[in-house]
């Protein structure tokens, strides 16, 4: 029977262009397991959308001398085109501008109220005294008490993943003025997670199937005691704050209201579809299953404190899954655009070819640690694994076939190397599916390619170009397996390599159509000529 699988993926801030850093963390890996969720059969929702409220976007807003809206706009259409390039498969990438967005972050803010896990309380925060304003916690930057990374935000480090709040900070400082920041007493609504936390300790028990470092991470955070945690600012700009308690010039918290994002863009989508409680579906049924593809510094907020606020309100699933992926490295350090580390998503977009990307991306998913990743290293990948093992596979088949149109028009009985190499691809669809399920994603790929491999061993060993010289119906049999498997191999590789991989097999006419399995191809069709699937860097 089919499933649910809600695929719900990280909010990108609207402030600056993306880098191959943000994709391999969390929208190739979400991509690659929706797209197989759907070809076995099962109702894939996948949401996600450009964060508006964020402070950098007003940071950046700033810098620049125009209003965050500008920015966002900006940033947004320039996120729409690495999606269609990149051929992510949305169901619905929206914004956190939308009325529908307001309506339900307002509703999780009133029943969280109502059932008596938001109260207001007087806090500390951070004052510029420069500009007389209180300082948004991304507005402040200082050393971590837990690390001693120098440039830790005040909401989060960077480097070690804590959450944490300005007045934690040794020597915290304005990024306004760089002035040292002063606190003053104000007072906000909170989230009180230190009622929530009892809800947390026993439903992470079960979770036995999470990465490692997320499970450690989350069990650890909700033991050591969960500290309320405020959900209001002094802001300008963001979401209103649906009760007037607190006065003029105070906004819902962007950590808050961004991941009620998945939430909001699921019954976006619904009403889209003409079906208003379609997303029913994907959140209130109880074997509905939920994944969360983020980068491992949101951990924090899906592994324990969206669950927090998921549980307070009730009625809604869980999330199944939060495989978060640690950094992908550039020359040691985690690729940021902002600080120059790697460039553009877009330089490489101009440069190479989608397909390619996603493959040497999908090669070195960080699932378990950071990973390293070089230009020279993505140009072995593209020329040797691409271009050498996979795409000549293709040509090299393809042109013999239609070199040799009559050869497999009645091709010879099956002798045991054919049955080998058919029985390796039913057994690498049952194997590469179990991998891809468990959001293995990188071994998964590695699979896919083994595969390919012993493709290519089997015609080195039968060698279809010398038998057909002597035995035609041999030779036929040869390439008509060859030609199976080849199909069987973009069916592997769709999920990584869809346009690709839908390339190689609309070529083929086959009497069955079966897009995670292998097909009976028709016997005597032409082959589509599709030329090389993928260009050599010199």
């Amino acid at each position: 029977m089919s499933k649910n699988i809600l695929v719900a993926v990280a909010w990108p801030y609207a402030s600056g262009s993306r880098h191959l850093g943000h994709i391999g963390g969390a929208y190739l890996p979400a991509d690659v397991f929706a797209r197989y969720h759907r070809v076995i059969g099962n109702n894939v929702l996948m949401v996600s959308g450009s964060d508006a409220h964020g402070t950098p976007i007003t940071v950046r807003a700033d810098e620049e001398g125009v209003e965050p809206i500008d920015i966002v706009n900006k940033y947004h259409s320039e996120f729409l085109d690495y999606w269609e390039k990149l051929s992510i498969s949305w169901d619905n990438y929206t914004t956190t501008m939308t009325d529908n967005h307001k309506e339900v972050v307002h509703d999780i803010f009133l029943k969280l109220l109502d059932n008596g896990f938001i109260d207001k309380q007087k806090t500390l925060q951070a004052f510029d005294p420069i500009d007389n304003k209180f300082l948004p916690d991304r507005y402040v930057e200082g050393q971590c008490p837990k690390c001693e990374y120098g440039e830790a935000r005040g909401d989060q480090c960077d480097n070690c993943s804590s959450t944490l709040d300005p007045e934690e900070l040794i020597n915290p400082v304005s990024k306004l003025s760089g002035n040292p920041a002063e606190f003053k007493e104000t007072e906000h609504f909170f989230l009180k997670l230190s009622l929530l936390g009892e809800k947390l300790s026993p439903w992470l028990e079960t979770k036995e199937n999470w990465r490692p470092h997320v499970i450690n991470w989350a069990k650890s955070f909700v033991k050591d005691g969960l500290k309320d945690r405020a959900i209001t600012r002094d802001l300008e700009w963001g979401i209103d704050i649906p009760v007037d308690d607190l006065g003029d010039e105070k906004k819902i918290y962007v950590w808050f209201e961004a991941v009620i994002g998945y939430l909001s863009a699921s019954i976006e989508w619904a009403k889209n579809s003409g079906d208003e409680d379609a997303w029913k579906e994907w959140w209130q049924k109880e074997e509905a299953e939920s994944y969360y593809f983020i980068g491992k510094d949101n951990v924090p907020f899906h592994s324990v404190i969206w669950p927090a606020i998921l549980a307070g309100y009730g009625q809604l699933n869980m999330p199944t899954n939060v495989p978060a992926n640690q950094y992908i490295l550039v020359k040691g350090q985690k690729a940021s655009a902002s600080r120059g580390v790697g460039k553009s998503l877009a330089d490489y977009l101009s440069e190479w070819e989608p397909d390619a990307i996603r493959y040497t991306l999908a090669s070195v998913l960080p699932e378990q640690s950071d990973s390293e990743l070089t230009e020279e290293e993505m140009v072995r990948r593209n020329n040797e694994e691409l271009v050498a093992t996979w795409g000549n596979l293709v040509q090299r088949v393809f042109t013999q076939i239609q070199n040799n149109k009559d050869a497999i028009t009645t091709p010879s009985s099956l002798e045991p190397v054919d049955e080998e190499l058919l029985k390796e691809a039913h057994k690498a669809f049952v194997e590469i599916g179990k991998y891809i399920e468990a959001v293995e994603l990188k071994t998964a790929l590695q699979e896919s390619m083994r595969y390919v491999s012993k493709v290519n061993v089997y015609l080195n060993e039968t060698e279809p170009w010398k038998v057909i010289k002597e035995d035609q119906d041999r030779a036929g049999r040869i390439l008509y397996t060859a030609l199976q498997a080849i199909d069987a191999c973009a069916n592997l590789l769709y999920p990584f390599m869809p346009t690709t991989s839908r390339k190689v097999t609309s070529a083929i006419q086959k009497d069955t159509e079966n897009f995670w399995g292998l097909n009976d191809i028709k016997i005597g069709a032409e082959l589509i000529k599709i030329g090389h699937l993928f260009k050599k860097f010199d």
